[in-house]
């Protein structure tokens, strides 16, 4: 039981980076034209892409934080649940991701309206359910300290 916990401990927090980390990288290959709009401002930026990545990346670095803030918290929300009640399913999950997704897209209005970025609430649920199911794939199938509660011995026999 203290392998399995340990385990649990390295797991979760390590799904979640990977999550993360996912959601940016499908958020910014969605906000590509975007930041292709920034580097057209500038004469001179669209020659020079690290000047754009410059003029663009902080910006897209601060809403993407904010946003995150207020998706991490159902998100931490639902991994518990998965995690007290051992749902190993991947449907939770990127549920779980699409949910939280949204409503941290809700959440963060006054940003939305300011800038043009993460303003179409599909790019954010798609980034969601993409974390979900990342997030599966390295610690949700395993969810859970204790295994999942199974059928009763009576339920899993065949009707002759």
């Amino acid at each position: 039981m203290l392998g399995r916990f340990l385990l649990r401990l390295i797991l979760v927090p390590v799904g979640g980076m990977i999550a993360a980390t996912v959601a940016i990288a499908v958020i910014a290959i969605a906000h590509r034209n975007e930041v292709h709009a920034i580097l057209g401002a500038g004469p001179q930026a669209q020659q020079d892409y690290v000047l754009a990545l410059i003029q663009g990346g902080p910006l897209l670095a601060v809403l993407l934080s904010m946003w995150a803030f207020y998706m991490f918290v159902p998100a931490a929300i639902g991994v518990l649940v998965s995690e007290v009640f051992a749902i190993r399913s991947w449907i939770f999950h990127a549920a779980n991701g699409g949910l939280s997704a949204w409503l941290g897209w809700t959440l963060t209005q006054d940003i939305r309206d300011e800038y043009r970025f993460l303003a179409d609430p599909k790019i954010l649920v798609a980034a969601g359910l993409a974390a979900g199911l990342a997030y599966w794939l390295v610690a949700g199938w395993t969810a859970g300290f204790l295994k999942p509660i199974s059928a009763s011995p009576a339920a899993q026999r065949q009707p002759t």
